[in-house]
Formats: C-alpha cells, sequence, structure tokens
C-alpha cells in the first residue's frame, strides 16, 4: 500500500469506463474512513455517471456560473458546459458544516480532503486514472443551491474518474530532507 501512495499520480485524460458499481462502492468506503473529530461524519459525494447526469452537471455550472456573471461569453458558456466531459465520472466531494461547539468547520473540510486522498489512492490501484479539481466553480456560492447544499457546508473539489488514456508516468518523488525538520534546532533563535 506504501507503494501506492508513494507512487500515484493525478491524470486527467480519462476514458471509459469508470469504476463498476462494485468498485466505486468500494472506493467510497475508503473515503468514508477519514478521520473524524468527535464521529461528526461530515462528508457527502455526489456521484454524477453517463451522459444524461453529466448534462445535469452541466447545466448547474453553467446556471451557478451565469448567476455570478450573467454576461459570459459564448465561449466560456462552452466550456462551462464541457467541464463535467472530462471523465466518465465527476464526484462532488463536499463538506457538510455540523456545527459542532468543538469542531471548527477547517475540520471538517481537512476530513473531506482526507476522504477524497483515501478515494484517489484506492482508484490508483485499482488501475484507474483520477484527477482532484478545484477551481472558481468551488467557490460559487450560487453552486451550493444547486447541489442541495447549506450555504455554511463547502465544496472540497471535483473529483474526475475513469480510465487513463495515457501511459501514466511516475514523478519524482521530492527529497524529504526539503519538507522535514526534526525539532527546532534548525531555527536560530532556539
Amino acid at each position: 500500500m506504501l507503494n501506492t501512495i508513494i507512487n500515484r499520480v493525478s491524470c486527467g485524460r480519462l476514458q471509459a469506463p469508470a469504476p463498476s458499481k462494485e468498485e466505486l462502492n468500494l472506493l467510497l468506503q475508503a473515503a468514508l474512513r477519514a478521520p473524524d473529530h468527535k464521529g461528526l461524519k461530515p462528508w457527502q459525494y455526489l456521484v454524477f455517471e453517463g451522459e444524461q447526469q453529466l448534462n445535469q452537471l452541466a447545466q448547474v455550472y453553467l446556471q451557478a456560473s451565469l448567476k455570478e456573471n450573467p454576461e459570459l461569453e459564448e465561449a466560456k458558456k462552452e466550456r462551462i458546459l464541457s467541464l463535467p466531459h472530462r471523465a466518465p465520472m465527476v464526484i462532488v466531494a463536499i463538506a457538510k458544516h455540523k456545527a459542532h461547539e468543538k469542531v471548527p468547520h477547517i475540520e471538517e473540510i481537512l476530513s473531506t480532503g482526507a476522504g477524497v486522498q483515501n478515494l484517489l489512492i484506492g482508484a490508483y490501484e485499482l488501475g484507474y486514472g483520477a484527477y482532484w479539481r478545484s477551481g472558481p466553480l468551488c467557490f460559487n456560492p450560487h453552486l451550493k443551491p444547486l447541489l442541495g447544499m447549506n450555504e455554511e457546508d463547502s465544496i472540497v473539489g471535483f473529483v474526475y474518474l475513469g480510465t487513463p488514456d495515457i501511459e501514466l508516468k511516475a514523478r519524482p518523488i521530492p527529497d524529504v530532507s526539503e519538507f522535514v525538520r526534526f525539532g527546532l534546532d534548525w531555527i536560530d533563535d532556539c
């Protein structure tokens, strides 16, 4: 499993097939094993698969974008409508705001992000490609009600899933010493 984590790469060029229902269930089970302060289960995953559902998601993207900017150019509208069709399956990862006095919403967002990472690792392990996207739609407040979200909820990202359309190439593994320090001895003032 550590090799899968170390060697996992994102893949933005995806085609059918997407994970089967059984495989998707396993991936979502992995996502639901994310660390979760106070057991609030703040996660919600909206799955869109197939032409009809991807078209529905595209229309929702366009409605939210037009509410934010009614003067959108035709080329931008077409681009927005094409976004969900980058893969045969798109999962919208949402952190639901549970309003717990000891758990700030950022922890719910982090928990959902950890769930997305589990999903990405699982997809790679099963031989699928995945890409975690964010962008302006993640932060468009008009998208939330169109997806059945409350104002306090957060979109953590859009996970695109499918079969890689290109050969996946491992990226160089960063040198651990560039990102890790032990203790505080490395700070001059200590």
